[in-house]
């Protein structure tokens, strides 16, 4: 009987804490709803006091569109609202062929900056460099410009030119330079041997076919090559799975990258599994500001496994994951949303932060010139508005491309440090090596 009488209580006892549970989640629900309604609410009233007040006239389509352009745009840089015209824009770019002038851009503390020029482009010719910010795009200012709208006003018919005015360290004013649009045709991957036993390969951005140019590189030399350089400078990254078979060739075991979001299925870990690797080769890692994305995965990866030294500069420090999702019944637009961030094998991320070298060379030599280019990411609007007065008196630059594209030569390993420093590095791994 006592038994009987304790479960009862028991059982009375669980079932208060359970209507308790269920009364504290009701309650939370409707405090939620409740929140969300209020959200919505002010949303409207905002909506119809900018109809009825705002000096211009504008309408319910305009209004709605600009607060879903800032609402992307303002969770990070890499988010952004896509009308019809500018989603068919982005496939034609990804599927054909496009008149521009092959700079890769993002948003670094609000302003429209290069991350990296593609290689042979009319962008690499004029000597666009990594880490410069575009003030003006002809005669558009960038300030408050989306990284969309300014690839669309770089982009055109093939022969077409266009001024674009840079703000650049070490230059006391802007300056504008002018480049003829051309059809952006490029190479991915590049390789030279330097003195018969070591293999240079440059990869300009990880397409589809990086990876399999690759192997073919390596293969074909393996009986001469003692090391590689890997060159990953400007390369602003491309398709994951590129980066991860990149990785693949050089380890055999272990985490190459992992991907992790607030989605469970976007959860992903991508392990090595090529049982042919090249895992003895000495390898050394060139990277800058201009390595992005893909080219952090691979230089990150590679580090956390002790495979390579990476030789240079921090590298940019994109380490996000984004998709393009349709709108339905949108009319033809989409979301570009960022949806997971890539972890190393570390466990570290990259976004924001990057991948530093393990031996740090700056790509000049000579001492850098101090300027009030350093200056806080408050402050930067502010900087480059007073820069745009000073773009009447500012050169239009004309650079020469002087770069020999089928051998390493001395003259070249003298006008570039990075990659000398990198080779006399190399020479010492394959040293140890033997």
């Amino acid at each position: 009987m006592k038994h009987r009488v304790v479960a009862a209580i028991s059982f009375v006892a669980a079932l208060g804490a359970f209507a308790l549970l269920i009364s504290t989640l009701e309650a939370k629900s409707s405090n939620e709803q409740s929140a969300r309604l209020n959200a919505y609410s002010k949303f409207t009233k905002v909506v119809n006091t900018i109809e009825k007040y705002y000096v211009d006239e504008v309408g319910i389509d305009e209004v709605i569109q600009k607060a879903l352009d800032g609402m992307l745009t303002n969770l990070d840089a890499h988010s952004s609202y896509l009308e019809a015209k500018q989603y068919q824009e982005m496939n034609i770019k990804t599927q054909g062929e496009f008149g521009g002038l092959g700079i890769t851009v993002g948003m670094r503390d609000g302003a429209l900056t290069v991350i990296a020029p593609m290689e042979g482009t009319p962008a690499d010719k004029a000597g666009i460099e990594s880490g410069d910010i575009i003030l003006k795009i002809d005669d558009r200012s960038t300030i408050g410009m989306g990284i969309d709208e300014a690839v669309g006003l770089m982009r055109g018919a093939k022969g077409t030119p266009v001024t674009i005015t840079i703000v650049r360290k070490g230059e006391d004013k802007p300056f504008g330079i002018t480049l003829v649009r051309d059809v952006i045709k490029v190479q991915s991957v590049y390789a030279r041997t330097y003195k018969d036993d070591v293999l240079y390969l440059r990869i300009v951005s990880f397409d589809k076919n990086v990876a399999k140019a690759l192997k073919k590189e390596i293969s074909d030399r393996k009986s001469s090559v003692k090391g590689i350089v890997l060159d990953l400078r400007n390369n602003p990254g491309g398709l994951l799975d590129q980066a991860i078979e990149t990785v693949d060739i050089f380890i055999d075991k272990g985490d190459i990258v992992s991907q992790k979001g607030r989605v469970e299925n976007e959860n992903k870990t991508y392990k090595a599994t090529r049982s042919d690797s090249y895992t003895e080769i000495p390898i050394v890692v060139l990277v800058n500001g201009g390595s992005a994305s893909a080219s952090e995965i691979v230089s990150g990866s590679l580090q956390d496994h002790h495979r390579a030294v990476i030789v240079g500069e921090r590298t940019f420090g994109k380490g996000s994951v984004q998709v393009i999702l349709p709108l339905e019944g949108g009319g033809g637009d989409a979301i570009r949303l960022t949806i997971a961030r890539y972890y190393l094998p570390s466990g570290r991320t990259i976004q924001a932060t990057g991948v530093e070298p393990d031996v740090e060379i700056k790509r000049i030599s000579i001492k850098e010139v101090e300027d009030d280019f350093e200056i806080k990411e408050a402050q930067l609007k502010d900087h480059l508005e007073a820069k745009l007065g000073e773009v009447s008196a500012a050169p239009t630059k004309k650079v020469e491309n002087t770069k020999d594209e089928n051998t390493i030569t001395d003259a070249q390993l003298k006008n570039d440090y990075q990659l000398k420093s990198a080779l006399g590095i190399l020479r010492g791994l394959m040293v140890l090596k033997k």
